[in-house]
Order: C-alpha cells, then sequence, then structure tokens
C-alpha cells in the first residue's frame, strides 16, 4: 500500500531530479522510494556507506546514464499484480 509524505529539498534538486525522473521514464515517487529502498535495506553506518553514494554521486555530476526499457501493458500489468 502506497502512502504520501512531503519533503523538502533545494529547488535546483528538485529541478534537475524531475527532469532525471522523465528522461528516464519514471515517477520522482518510484525514484525516490528506489534510492530510500536501497538506504533502508543497507546494513550501513553512515551516508558514505550505503551502497547508492557513488550511483548518487555519479548522477548528480552527470556521469551515469540510467536507461530503463519501455515496458510493455502486459508485463505493467503483471508487476501490478505482484505487488498486491
Amino acid at each position: 500500500m502506497d502512502a504520501k509524505i512531503t519533503l523538502s529539498f533545494d529547488e535546483q534538486i528538485i529541478v534537475k531530479a524531475k527532469e532525471f525522473a522523465a528522461a528516464n521514464n519514471i515517477s520522482l515517487s518510484r525514484l525516490t522510494e528506489f534510492l530510500l529502498s536501497k538506504a533502508t535495506s543497507a546494513n550501513s553506518y553512515s551516508l558514505d556507506e550505503l551502497p547508492v553514494s557513488d550511483w548518487v554521486n555519479m548522477v548528480s555530476e552527470g556521469e551515469v546514464e540510467y536507461v530503463r526499457k519501455p515496458r510493455t501493458s502486459k508485463e505493467r500489468k503483471s508487476e501490478y499484480r505482484s505487488r498486491k
């Protein structure tokens, strides 16, 4: 079940994050969810030790391109059903 939260970020970060999410065919909510799931599932002791920190740093500096293959309607339905 999805729940809503309110977060505050620097405006420039939001603009860049929205552009990044749109360019990679993913919603900003799902991108944030992905990053938070990585951060909370790791046995990390500091922000520098998080498994996504290098990836986030590269994305923010424009060194990495996240490519997401468009899914078919059948694939989306199957994924939706498997989450319930």
